[in-house]
Formats: C-alpha cells, sequence, structure tokens
C-alpha cells in the first residue's frame, strides 16, 4: 500500500508542472518484472512491509507479502520501479479474459468483473501497490510513478478496461491515475483490515485523455515489449487453469 502523502499529498493542482516533475524523475528511474527470485522477494517484502506499516494486514506475521494464486498466475506480472537502483514501488498486474480467468477481484467483485469477462472483454487489474515509505516522502508523485508500468502493461494487451480495488480514501487517486469511477462501494476484503472498492474505466477511450493530462504515463512499442514481451496474446484459458 503507497502511504499517505504518496496518494493524497501529490493532488497535480498544476497537471503541467506536476508532468514536470514526474519526467525529471523518470530520468532515474527503471521499471522491470520480477522474473528472478531476488526480485519478487523484494517486492513481496516491500509489499508486506508497505501494508503493515499502516496496519492493513490481519495478523501481519511473516516478512513477505506472497498470495501464490496470484503472483505465480501466468496471466501476473509483478511490476517494479527502481530509482537510482533502489526498489521504490511494485504493483501487480493480472490480465483477464473468459470466464476462467484468474483476477484477484473475483473473489469480492464477481458481480460486476463477471459479466465483463463473460461478455469476451479483456480486464487489466492492478493491486498489491505499494511504495518505499522512505522515498515516497522525498518524491510525492510516487505512487504515479509506480502505476505508470501498470498503464503500460494495459495498452501492451489491449486491455477493454482497467480495475482497481482502493480503500475509499484512495479511490481519488485511481480516478486521477487511470480516470476510474467506483464500480462497487468498499466491501470487505479477505486478509486485510480494511475494506476495498471496485473502481474501474473503459481503457482506450480514458487512455487518451490520461496521456494528455500526464504526458508521462506515455510509452512508446519498444518500452513495452521490454517489459511485457512481444506476444501480445491474453492467456488462455487453458494456461491460466494449467
Amino acid at each position: 500500500m503507497v502511504d499517505e502523502s504518496s496518494m493524497d499529498g501529490a493532488r497535480p493542482d498544476a497537471p503541467q508542472s506536476f508532468s514536470d516533475r514526474v519526467l525529471r524523475l523518470l530520468g532515474k528511474v527503471e521499471h522491470r518484472v520480477a522474473t528472478t527470485p531476488a526480485d519478487r522477494e523484494a517486492a513481496f517484502r516491500l509489499r508486506f512491509d508497505a501494508y503493515k506499516n499502516i496496519g492493513f494486514l490481519e495478523g501481519g506475521d511473516g516478512d513477505r507479502l506472497y498470495d501464490p494464486r496470484y503472483d505465480d498466475a501466468p496471466n501476473a506480472w509483478i511490476t517494479t520501479t527502481w530509482i537510482d537502483g533502489e526498489l521504490a514501488g511494485t504493483v501487480r498486474v493480472n490480465i483477464g479474459a473468459g470466464e476462467n480467468a484468474i483476477l484477484p477481484g473475483l473473489r469480492v467483485f464477481a458481480d460486476v468483473l463477471m459479466p465483463k469477462l463473460s461478455g469476451g472483454q479483456v480486464i487489466a487489474e492492478f493491486t498489491r501497490l505499494a511504495a518505499r515509505l522512505s522515498l515516497s516522502s522525498i518524491h510525492p508523485e510516487l505512487a504515479y510513478v509506480v502505476m505508470r508500468p501498470a498503464f503500460m502493461a494495459a495498452e501492451h494487451f489491449e486491455a477493454d478496461f482497467a480495475v482497481g480495488t482502493p480503500r475509499s480514501e484512495h479511490i481519488a487517486f485511481y480516478r486521477r491515475a487511470f480516470g476510474a469511477t467506483v464500480w462497487r462501494p468498499p466491501r470487505d476484503y479477505p486478509g486485510l483490515t480494511a475494506k476495498l472498492a471496485c473502481v474501474g474505466a473503459e481503457y482506450r477511450p480514458a487512455r487518451q485523455h490520461i496521456e494528455s493530462r500526464y504526458p508521462f504515463f506515455k510509452s512508446s512499442p519498444a518500452e513495452r515489449e521490454s517489459l511485457f514481451g512481444r506476444e501480445l496474446a491474453v492467456p488462455t484459458a487453458a494456461e491460466v487453469q494449467a
């Protein structure tokens, strides 16, 4: 979970100056998908620390937040953001299509997500957003930078919808970050102490508006391929079940 200053303290009242700051910060940033054991462990530990810091975990034993079903699925990409070589943040992206899709949000919000999946539409779900507190206090815009590779994934996999499950106090961030509206109000969520809402947006029209307002979300095909590969197909139901 991103701390409050990173989501709420970076309200971009002057979009151009805000975008300029983010674009300058991107000069120090490396995005990559966690594929090595070391990078994955670093992401799981950062999640745990961020969630525990705000009392968001039920229990909170151990030192890592790892969800085998959603982290190990073939439709999962654990994106990480590094600043000057230090892990600054992470967000997980799950791409779902069809009735057998594996998406975290289906545990609680199947009533709104399943009809879209059954209708053949592709959903990019963004979960486990977390940032390093020490860096978010230095860079109030960090939450937007951490979200950038998730935004890129939605474009790369040609998603129809982008979906998130934030706490009520963070809905405004998701509205700014990718034009989300509330699909379902907050509900109890397994393993967490707070209720989460389901927010979403039609990705294609939202992308044009968001990239116009926040140019730092723009990316090239080469940059997207470097993270997510050349294959654009969403994993099939058989691949997801394997």
